[in-house]
């Protein structure tokens, strides 16, 4: 991703509207999430009419995908998208995949949700205790011919973020977005265990402090959840980001070695 800064998926605000509005500060956006088969969309439901939650319930999730993906490609922005997707079944997992691959988008799998009605269903955090099955929706995306992203959480409880981050990289998986909950040394824990994936950090992205410390911990990109409507803080990250990246090639011309390649 040039430049390594990532728009990370808002539930029910992450389209290809928002994704064009911070084009200019990053290099990737990630769009959804989106559930894509019956059992999701169900628990998405619940969710929406229990908690009064904004979330992606389109007729056809898979023509949904399409279309805002279609949006992105027309508006010709040096932007590569992803979408974040919700789904039980691997099935679900591949036909969204084809989708992207056709478009030459990154397919998400969401191991990140921690809602109930989510996790009830076997989606989002409920992944990180199976990871046989999440390596199996990894499987599924990657042999649909699209590059394939992990959004995975940190400190839950009895999930060995190596161990998954192996399982996922064996499996096919291209990066792992972690949401670091405020611990950046998880970061350098899913690098050291699967070095040849991208490793994109999320969780409290604001500025050139929380910039810098995860990329010292090992990341390749960052991303910005809550704030990635607001262009000041975008600002901000971006300048923080070209700044790391303009000390590292320095380090490394004075260091007799090439500067550092930052993953596409």
């Amino acid at each position: 991703m040039d430049p390594p800064v990532a728009l990370s998926s808002l539930s029910g605000e992450s389209d290809a509207e928002w994704a064009l509005a911070g084009a200019e500060h990053a290099g990737a956006a990630f769009l959804g999430g989106i559930a894509v088969d019956r059992e999701s969309r169900e628990a998405v439901r619940g969710m929406v009419a229990d908690r009064d939650r904004d979330e992606f319930l389109p007729e056809d999730p898979v023509a949904w995908i399409d279309a805002q993906l279609a949006a992105v490609a027309d508006a010709d922005a040096a932007l590569r998208p992803a979408v974040n997707v919700r789904a039980t079944r691997p099935e679900a997992i591949r036909g969204a995949a084809a989708v992207c691959a056709d478009h030459g988008a990154i397919l998400e799998v969401n191991a990140h949700c921690r809602q109930a009605e989510l996790c009830a269903v076997g989606c989002g955090e409920s992944l990180l205790r199976d990871t046989d099955r999440l390596a199996g929706y990894v499987a599924a995306a990657s042999d649909a011919g699209a590059d394939v992203s992990v959004k995975v959480r940190a400190e839950v409880d009895g999930v060995d973020p190596a161990g998954t981050a192996r399982a996922v990289a064996d499996a096919g998986a291209d990066a792992v977005h972690v949401d670091a909950m405020d611990s950046e040394g998880v970061v350098g824990i899913v690098k050291d265990a699967a070095p040849g994936m991208t490793v994109i950090a999320n969780n409290g992205v604001r500025g050139r402090a929380t910039v810098r410390e995860y990329l010292a911990a090992g990341a390749d990109v960052v991303s910005v959840g809550r704030p990635s409507d607001d262009p000041r803080v975008l600002r901000r990250v971006r300048e923080a980001v070209d700044e790391w990246v303009a000390e590292e090639g320095t380090a490394g011309r004075q260091e007799g070695r090439d500067a550092p390649e930052v993953s596409r």
